[in-house]
């Protein structure tokens, strides 16, 4: 009980910037710049977090094969829920705006957080620059995302019930993963870490990157690269 109880703890703190994002967004309007610029340092960090997080530790806990595999299904599946989204909002007159950002945080969130679960429930612990790299990576999703959907003139009130209701999930997840710890084998874990490399990685090149791009102009790729700079280090930190 003791250890579901730190997991929930855990997992509530590496969520909660995803609920954070969307209430500084509610307090008050962002300059589009300014967006664009948080959006493309998430890109880095998000990039950093697939390269020293997800594939490298995918690639040394099952190998290959879980790994590819997984990306394989993460990627078809935003591809999927993406254009299931633009379908909708086609139909009903909307553009959907913010949601894909939306979709990725949860598609990404939710195995990541299965994964610290796991972790939790086989005494790895859970080191403090890795959950502030989380942090890094999941703020400007919510964030962006957020800005788009109030621009579009989306109910606060549903913005924030949304990013509510990703935090929760993802939350969620961490006690999962501590549940099924037992039962997760190394490919498994490999396959749940290559599924959020992949979900990203479409949702970077799809979203968020040419998002960031059309609002920092200029500025998105030195951001990125300082986004990249910063969650690297935080991740070979949270590694020694």
């Amino acid at each position: 009980m003791a250890v579901l109880l730190e997991s929930a703890v855990w997992g509530a703190i590496a969520a909660s910037s995803l609920l954070l994002g969307a209430i500084l967004t509610a307090i008050r309007p962002w300059p589009r710049m300014l967006v664009g610029l948080v959006l493309a340092f998430g890109a880095g960090a998000l990039i950093a977090s697939i390269a020293f997080e997800l594939a490298e530790e995918g690639l040394s806990t099952g190998g290959a094969v879980p790994v590819a595999i997984g990306l394989a299904i993460g990627a078809a599946t935003f591809f999927l829920a993406d254009r299931g989204v633009e379908r909708l909002g086609a139909r009903d007159g909307k553009s959907g705006a913010g949601l894909p950002l939306a979709i990725g945080a949860l598609l990404d969130g939710i195995p990541e957080q299965a994964v610290l679960g796991i972790g939790i429930a086989t005494g790895e612990g859970v080191s403090a620059a890795l959950l502030i790299a989380i942090f890094v990576s999941n703020l400007p999703e919510s964030l962006g995302s957020s800005a788009d959907m109030l621009r579009a003139k989306s109910p606060r009130r549903h913005v924030l019930l949304l990013w509510a209701g990703v935090s929760v999930a993802c939350m969620v997840a961490t006690v999962v993963g501590t549940l099924v710890a037992d039962a997760a084998s190394d490919e498994l874990r490999a396959g749940i870490e290559g599924f959020a490399a992949g979900a990203l990685l479409v949702m970077l090149i799809d979203a968020m990157a040419p998002e960031a791009r059309e609002k920092a102009k200029g500025w998105a790729g030195l951001a990125t690269v300082l986004g990249f700079a910063l969650a690297a280090g935080l991740s070979l930190l949270s590694g020694e």
